[in-house]
């Protein structure tokens, strides 16, 4: 009806308005009046497809697991989007927890555990469709001279994010190097990421281990504030290419998946060109970042080379991911949600 009504509104006779919405070309067409415009055509087509586009509700958090979708937001704030999108930023996992399970959400960007620990909550009805962001952590010094991991040996270490990854990943890879914390290295834990930041900045912590943003906020504000150790490249080194450290993921409601599968590859693959996006356009996302609340524009700018954003699904994410969350699991079972994730934890296209 709304084609009829722009055709009708632009001087066309009513019988050429049912040989459009018949989809036929016949002699009545031909007898009428003057043709449709091109523009008033495209502007239906165009009208049509955009009440055809699937409606995917998209949960990000601020932070490095949001970056991979800047160029995804603005897409869709253009109309240029292959589907609609409603993105929704917050700032703690434990929001995204309630609108996924309420579904609330569809989708959402969340850190790799969470999305085990939501999988084994929900009783396998959420799947893990990304990954979207390797490990994020550095080792920072500040008057030491630390040039391996196994040179740790002896030191007092300061971390934040105890009883989750950071804590799991650099106790694994401290083990994986003959080191024992709490023989031969000592770690002290803060609360707050900020807080520690502002600890290696005053100079009361010498050895520090934190994520981006704030490493590249702590070297920008201290020169005599070196990165140490990149945390992603010593995990490498230990996991033998049997896994990935990775600090997050995008999830799916594995129902809506199901429901509107074609529109979610659509979705994956915009967000795969996003990603792309993010990483080799710094100046640009770093605007959008800050546009969308991700965070601020001269942050992302130096943090996103950092920040190890990627893209991975199907084969290679289903080889990379499991012996990751092994790991976790071995540490602290809880942090996975008490149990390994089964196959069909992973989304496939």
């Amino acid at each position: 009806m709304k084609l009829t009504k722009k055709i009708i509104s632009l001087g066309l006779s009513a019988c050429m308005a049912l040989s459009v919405l018949a989809g036929c070309a016949g002699p009545a067409a031909a007898s009428s009046g003057a043709p449709a415009s091109s523009e008033a055509v495209s502007s239906a087509q165009q009208s049509s497809a955009a009440a055809e586009k699937t409606t995917i509700k998209i949960a990000a958090l601020k932070g490095p697991t949001g970056l991979g979708m800047l160029k995804l937001m603005s897409d869709n704030d253009a109309r240029t989007a292959a589907e609609n999108y409603e993105f929704t930023i917050v700032g703690a996992p434990d929001e995204i927890v309630s609108k996924i399970s309420k579904g609330e959400v569809d989708a959402a960007a969340v850190p790799t555990n969470l999305a085990a620990t939501l999988y084994n909550k929900t009783e396998g009805k959420v799947q893990m469709a990304a990954v979207n962001t390797l490990g994020v952590l550095s080792v920072l010094t500040k008057g030491e001279d630390i040039s391996s991991i196994k040179d740790l040996k002896g030191k007092t270490v300061y971390s934040s994010g105890q009883g989750s990854t950071p804590e799991y990943a650099f106790n694994y890879i401290l083990s994986q190097n003959g080191l024992e914390v709490g023989k031969d290295v000592k770690v002290e834990y803060k609360a707050e990421h900020a807080e520690l930041a502002a600890l290696m900045v005053s100079g009361k912590a010498k050895i520090a281990v934190l994520p981006e943003p704030f490493v590249t906020q702590v070297t920008a504000k201290d020169k005599d504030v070196k990165i140490a150790l990149n945390i992603t490249d010593e995990w490498n080194k230990v996991a033998d290419g049997k896994s990935v450290l990775t600090m997050g993921c995008l999830i799916v409601r594995k129902d809506f998946a199901e429901q509107h599968k074609e529109a979610f590859d659509a979705f994956l693959k915009e967000y795969k060109e996003s990603t792309d996006y993010t990483n080799t356009k710094v100046e640009e996302a770093a605007a959008l970042s800050e546009k969308y609340d991700i965070m601020p524009a001269a942050v992302a700018k130096k943090a996103i080379p950092n920040c190890n954003i990627v893209y991975m699904d199907g084969d290679e994410m289903k080889a990379k991911i499991p012996d990751f969350l092994n790991v976790l699991f071995t540490a602290n079972q809880k942090s996975v949600g008490g149990k390994l994730p089964g196959d069909d934890f992973y989304y496939t296209k």
